[in-house]
């Protein structure tokens, strides 16, 4: 099953003005992450403009039908933490319900998990019936 990296492309850190940055630190987070993902198998990647975690920029969220879900933030727009969310899309996307044990994890993912989600009513693997949000 395929994992999504949702990537904010609009996320600016601090001090973004004065950096003299010609695009946002999401625009380069995304493209790192982008090319990290290149031949990932089942992972892909999209941008989406504003994730609403400007608090904690840069932010991805981690998304499959069925699983878990995962907003992470506060990365530094770079090509170890573009990696490292990439290792950790992967290691979701070969888990059956999302969740990656802790020892798993990458260490430049830890201390960035900002929420969790459940999956929809109704998604594969949840026994939630046929998507109606009814078992």
């Amino acid at each position: 099953m395929t994992t999504w990296i949702t990537v904010c492309d609009t996320c600016k850190r601090e001090g973004w003005e004065t950096r003299g940055m010609e695009k946002t630190d999401g625009e380069a987070f995304a493209e790192l992450i982008e090319a990290a993902a290149a031949g990932a198998g089942n992972v892909r990647t999209r941008r989406q403009s504003c994730l609403m975690g400007c608090k904690h920029g840069c932010n991805v969220a981690i998304q499959a039908a069925g699983k878990l879900a995962y907003t992470l933030g506060d990365f530094d727009p770079g090509a170890e933490a573009a990696a490292a969310v990439v290792e950790y899309a992967a290691k979701h996307a070969a888990s059956a319900t999302g969740q990656v044990p802790y020892r798993e994890w990458p260490q430049a993912v830890k201390g960035h998990f900002v929420t969790r989600h459940p999956p929809l009513p109704g998604d594969a693997g949840d026994g939630g019936g046929d998507g109606d949000g009814e078992p």
